[in-house]
Parts: structure tokens; sequence; C-alpha cells
């Protein structure tokens, strides 16, 4: 019997399944505003008017996380410390000092629920001392990080049917939330012991997590958030990613392999065409979303590495926004690599609120066509 799992792990694993899941990608708060102006019935959920509009009934509580929680605990206070000219400055819940448009409020800092643009004024590890401290939050065993209740809820899930999984924070994402950006790319470089004073802390708290978990549950799954690459290169350079970063993606990677987890996938924007090689050799098998306007380059990436690496994602979002021709052009410049295997093709991000409802509609009918749902 076909289901959302197999047919996960047949595409992403190259193998041969009947149909490849279909995930378009999915809209931000601004978006469905957008879509309810433009012909989805108001109160109605996208999801389900988009299986009517295709008349094809697609998987639905397909995907369970496992309900694990990897923050720092307790959280900073979430707070407006200022208002001024159109704009918050906020305290979040990482401890970091940003500042955002009034048009929001802190709320949009704890959840991808739009776009949001904001300005870091200081991160909350800027001293050796702001670090001893930042540790105290981070212990692996505090009351709360996996629920009581963790062994019936997997003995509650059909492993028949679901894609269990989980997302942690890559070294390079969680440095960055603890030091900020520019902070931590000079400490590349100015303190480097520290930095893998840092990365070692990191690798050792979501190993011990991992542990804890994968002794009561087996996980199809896991995504490494690592957001670390511009338009056009990464954010350190490819020799930093292997001396710094690469042996803890390793680490994790032998540690989930021999636990019986299928997929390893790495979420990181920009272009990532550098970074590639080094996830593979860390025993990453798959990597998202593959942004088109960051110069990424799905079918040359197939070319140059093979079935080493899979992807999800990769559909240009300004083609889905511009829809008709430049739209199946892009989806013609992807069919060879669908056809491939090692594919799941949707948007390469969030969709964004320039992408009409109607362009969205005949985006997914072209796409559930490609994937054999039509």
């Amino acid at each position: 019997m076909m289901n959302y799992r197999d047919l996960y792990l047949d595409t992403l694993l190259f193998g041969a399944p009947a149909k490849i899941p279909f995930m378009p990608g999915g809209p931000r708060e601004s978006t469905l505003r957008h879509w309810h102006q433009q012909g989805l019935p108001e109160g109605a959920d996208y999801w389900e008017t988009l299986q009517q509009e295709l008349d094809v009934s697609l998987f639905s509580g397909y995907l369970a996380y496992a309900p694990i929680d990897s923050r720092m605990r307790p959280l900073f206070e979430e707070k407006v410390l200022e208002h001024r000219a159109g704009h918050y400055i906020v305290q979040d819940w990482m401890g970091a000092i940003t500042e955002i448009s009034d048009t929001y409020d802190y709320t949009y800092l704890r959840n991808p629920k739009d776009f949001v643009t904001r300005k870091w004024h200081k991160f909350p590890v800027e001293t050796r001392a702001d670090w001893e401290r930042m540790q105290e939050r981070f212990c692996v065993d505090t009351l709360g990080r996996l629920p009581d209740d963790l062994t019936e809820w997997a003995a509650g899930i059909d492993r028949r049917q679901t894609l269990v999984s989980l997302s942690v924070n890559g070294p390079f994402w969680q440095l960055r939330e603890w030091c900020g950006f520019e902070n931590l790319c000079m400490l590349f470089l100015d303190d480097p012991a520290w930095v893998r004073e840092m990365v070692d802390f990191w690798r050792d708290f979501v190993s011990g997590l991992l542990s804890r978990v994968l002794s009561i549950t087996c996980i199809d799954r896991v995504t490494i958030s690592e957001d670390m690459a511009y338009k056009a290169h990464s954010m350190i350079s490819p020799a930093m990613t292997r001396a710094f970063l690469l042996p803890t993606y390793a680490h994790w990677a032998e540690q989930l392999y021999a636990a019986g987890c299928r997929i390893i996938d790495m979420d990181s924007d920009g272009d990532i065409g550098e970074l590639i090689p080094i996830w593979i050799e860390a025993g990453i098998n798959v990597c998202n979303p593959i942004e088109v306007a960051a110069h990424n380059d799905l079918p040359a990436f197939r070319r140059q590495f093979g079935r080493k690496m899979a992807f999800t994602g990769g559909v240009d979002k300004r083609a889905i926004a511009a829809g008709g021709s430049i739209l199946d052009a892009e989806l013609a410049r992807l069919t060879p690599v669908i056809r491939d295997g090692g594919y799941l093709p949707g948007c390469d991000h969030g969709v964004p609120s320039d992408v009409s409802w109607p362009n969205f509609l005949s985006y997914c009918r072209a796409l559930a066509t490609l994937c054999r749902w039509r």
C-alpha cells in the first residue's frame, strides 16, 4: 500500500516511487492575506481548497515531529524596550536586542510567520563570562526537554505511514545566534580556540539529546538548520567550514545512521555550491531549499555530484510569481532532475506574497502532473 513515508524515502534515496510527494511550498501570513483577496475563500484552509481545485486527495497527517525542545532553558524574557519612529527595540527570547517595524510584534521573531526584516543591536554572548552563563541554559537533562509521555507518543505513531522527523540547529547557526554574525566571523580569526569550544559544546549537547530520543524511538529524518551562505558565496570559506564544522556534522551523521535514520537534510539559504562537497563528505544526503536567485543550478549540481546528494525545493519563486511561459520554462529546466530521482520539487523557500493565488494554483497543477498525482 502506498504511503507518504515510503514515497518520501524512495524519492530521496533514489528509488522508484509510484509518485513523488507533493510538497509545493507553503505560504507565509502576508501571502495568505493576499490569497484571500484573490479567490481563496475567506476562512478556507488553503491546503484543503488546493486539493479540491486539483481534484486529488493528498496525504495529511503524514509527518510527525518528535516533541523535543533544544532551545535554551530558561528562555530570555521577551519584551519591548523602546518604541520610536515606527520601530520597536525588542529583547527576543534568545537574549538578542533587535529592531523591527512596529507593523509586527516580537512574536514574529519567535516563529517564521512572515518575512520580517530586522536589525540587531546586541547579542547575548560577547564575553567569556556571557558564554559561561549561556552554557547553563543548555543542559541536556533539564526538565521538559523531552516530554514525560515520549514513549507513549512514539508507540502511537503508525510507523508504516508516518515519517518521523526532528530538527536541530547546526553549529554555525547556533553560534551566530549566540554571538552575532559579524562578531562570530571575527572570532574565527581572532579566537579560533573559543569558536572550537562553542562548536564542541553544541555538538555534545545535540548528540546527548539525540541519544535520549533515539533510545526511545527511531527517527527517519533529521533536518539541520544551518543558513550559512550569501547570494553568491558561503559566509565562511570552505576551508573554515571543513576545519570547524565538518567534524560536528560527521559526528551527528554517524550517530544517526547507526540508529537507523535514513535522511539527514541540510537546510541553508544562499549559494551552497561550494559547501555541498563538504556536506557529502560529512554524510549528509539531502539539502534544501536550493534558491535559484542565489545562483544555485540544480541540473548542474546533479551533473557535478551525481547521486551523492538529493535535493528538495529548487523551483524559482520568481517564476511561480510570473506564471505562464516563464513558469513552464522553469519546470522544463527541472524535469530531467525530477525524472532522474533524488529530487522532491517545490518552491525554493517560503511562498512570498507576490505569488498570486491563481498563479499558485497553476503552478500546483503543473507540479502535481510532474509528480504523477494527476
